[in-house]
């Protein structure tokens, strides 16, 4: 049977980090087994789910370049689906109407924790308990999963090894809720089962929830799937991660300008590794991908290491492309990148020291916006030199060497040092105090853009 594995969101949100790694995995395996990548909606959370969240996840996927096979299918098209499956599991005992009301519920629940307990249906309505006693007849019922209350339930997990617990820690859960939609455990059942799901790949903040469906599976006579809990995500404070670690939504690094394949690279390595590789492609990494070597602890989220990889990736990415990104983020901010040098060249000149996209951009403005403002008190041999070295950039041949032997000549003829002429020089032109090579900005910037830059700010005799 060919490997079909699934990534089944909530939309009520965007796809975040964590939610990114378990997406990636799963498609890595199914990629990596010449096997099929389906992609669910789980959009059963009414008050949360929004069609703005959904789009958000697609995006997401689009842009890491997680392509998926099948889908994306939504759990609330398939009301009909999970109706049936759980009027199957009352006929064949498995399930049964619960009339308890919410203030019933509450009430117990009161009750139990006032006795020290943990919280947990007791299973009035189960039909042996229930003989005899007339349903409410103004109270629509949900539909409860009859939990064997003897033994254990375990499986084999495919990263965190054997795993089981005592049935006697689960309680009746709810399959169908009053109004028929499905509980979560009990819709990613059917869609498992319905989609021949054959690895469930997902966070380990879903162990808990693995008993039960396994219960499910069982009563339902169907084959279990593979499961595999992948650790969870943490900050580099220990905590759980969260927006303030970083775990913002995943076109949030797009926008901040991160490279797709830098995000899934550094994702791939959160909680897996092929011996010492730090950088690899997503081929590489679909060659690579098991379970085996997938860790058992939690993987620590490090915003340095993302920007490090980052900067890996713009170094090596080709400048056509670069130009393209940089360009886009210029003209957010309402800067044209056509009255200036041509972008590529500027990008082959900064990207040796930007991290980000963004960075790129911020760097690449001086080429192409100057407010004149330079707040600098020029000493007089140093205004000097400039007029002398502004006469001379008028006549030299237009290259990053003449430049250089240009500014080279009026710094040692005013008897001055590099710096003391080439940091005014460097505000003057650019408004910055750091630059790279001070010739090459020059030399890109073009003759008559220096020439009416220093004219500005020097009185010519």
């Amino acid at each position: 049977m060919s490997v079909r594995t699934r990534f089944a969101p909530s939309p009520t949100g965007f796809l975040h980090i964590g939610g990114a790694r378990t997406a990636l995995f799963s498609w890595a395996y199914a990629r990596r087994h010449g096997g099929k990548f389906i992609l669910r909606v789980e959009d059963t959370d009414l008050e949360r789910s929004t069609g703005e969240s959904v789009n958000a996840i697609l995006e997401g996927m689009q842009w890491l370049g997680l392509d998926w096979d099948e889908g994306p299918f939504f759990q609330m098209q398939r009301l009909a689906r999970y109706k049936q499956v759980a009027g199957h599991l009352i006929a064949s005992g498995h399930a049964y109407y619960d009339y308890m009301s919410r203030e019933e519920l509450e009430a117990l629940r009161k009750e139990q924790l006032a006795r020290g307990e943990k919280p947990r249906y007791d299973g009035r309505w189960r039909p042996e308990r229930a003989k005899g006693k007339p349903p409410p007849k103004d109270r629509p019922p949900v539909i409860r999963f009859r939990t064997p209350e003897e033994g254990e339930v375990g499986w084999h997990d495919l990263v965190k090894g054997p795993i089981a617990f005592p049935n006697s820690e689960l309680d009746d859960l709810v399959l169908l809720r009053a109004d028929g939609v499905p509980t979560y455990n009990f819709g990613v059942v059917v869609d498992d089962l319905d989609m021949d799901i054959t690895h469930v790949i997902r966070g380990d903040d879903h162990v808990n929830n693995t008993p039960r469906q396994i219960h499910i599976f069982n009563a339902l006579r169907k084959k279990l799937p593979s499961f595999a809990h992948v650790p969870m995500i943490l900050g580099a404070d220990g905590e759980r991660l969260s927006k303030r670690h970083g775990a913002v939504s995943v076109m949030q690094y797009r926008d901040d300008g991160y490279l797709p394949e830098a995000l899934v690279n550094y994702l791939a390595r959160l909680g897996w590794s092929h011996g010492d590789e730090e950088m690899f492609s997503k081929e590489s990494f679909v060659s690579w991908f098991d379970l085996e070597h997938v860790s058992r602890s939690p993987a620590q989220f490090n915003p340095e290491k993302l920007a490090w990889l980052n900067q890996q990736y713009l170094k090596a990415a080709p400048d056509a492309r670069l130009a393209r990104l940089v360009g886009d983020a210029l003209e957010s901010r309402g800067i044209s990148a056509d009255n200036g040098p041509p972008l590529e060249r500027v990008i082959a000149l900064l990207k040796e020291r930007a991290s980000t996209i963004a960075q790129l951009a911020d760097e690449a403005t001086l080429f192409y916006r100057w407010t004149g403002e330079a707040t600098i008190e020029l000493a007089e041999n140093v205004s000097k030199a400039l007029r002398i070295l502004k006469a001379r950039l008028a006549t030299v041949p237009w290259n990053r060497a003449a430049i250089n032997d240009a500014i080279r000549e009026v710094t040692k003829s005013s008897g001055l040092k590099l710096p003391q002429l080439a940091m005014p020089l460097r505000l003057l032109l650019t408004g910055r105090p750091q630059t790279p090579s001070i010739d090459a900005v020059l030399e890109l910037l073009g003759r008559e853009t220096v020439l009416r830059r220093l004219a500005h700010h020097l009185e010519t005799d």
